[in-house]
């Protein structure tokens, strides 16, 4: 696999190596060992799916608070997202910052969410579905979100919203800064 970090540090694009012949390919997309060397957090204990039928649906910004946070591997496995992390670190340097990147079944990307970080995304075509290994269980009473278009982040979602969950669309606005 290739690791190529972002600009938000800890946050990875990997890639697969591809070992290909006459039968398609075989790659690896998860490797506890190579995850440890690079400095990432290797524990699995939960795989979870998700499915958007329409093109310009959002999830997000989801993350777990402190004592459940939790790390992400993120990959679309059928059509096109475009895959958004904010950095949610009080005492990072580029606390609030976002970054994105389009994960799509074509070119096999994956997304590690370091810990510190709300992650949503947008499917950018019919038909997306998208596959998540995560380090924790989910726990409903230590859930943040950030609302997915709070001036205060300025995300830039690429294509106009369809669709977007009650719990989504009311997220609390971060406070304003004077």
């Amino acid at each position: 696999m290739t690791y190529d970090e972002l600009k938000l540090k800890g946050a990875y694009v990997i890639g697969l190596e591809l070992k290909e012949d006459s039968r398609g390919f075989f790659a690896r997309t998860w490797d506890k060992n190579e995850f440890a060397a690079h400095g990432l957090e290797p524990k699995v204990v939960q795989c979870n799916v998700s499915y958007n039928p329409r093109r310009g649906t959002v999830r997000g910004m989801h993350y777990q608070l402190p004592p459940h946070e939790e790390v992400k591997l993120v990959r679309c496995t059928r059509g096109s997202i475009l895959d958004v992390i904010v950095d949610v670190r009080p005492d990072s340097p580029t606390h609030l910052r976002w970054a994105g990147v389009e994960l799509t079944s074509q070119n096999r990307l994956m997304m590690y969410v370091p810990r510190g970080f709300a992650h949503g995304y947008q499917s950018l075509v019919d038909d997306t579905e998208v596959t998540y290994q995560v380090s924790e269980f989910y726990h409903p009473e230590s859930e943040g979100r950030l609302l997915w278009n709070d001036p205060a982040v300025g995300i830039d979602w690429p294509i106009k919203v369809v669709v977007i969950s009650e719990k989504d669309r009311t997220a609390p606005p971060l406070p304003t800064r004077t």
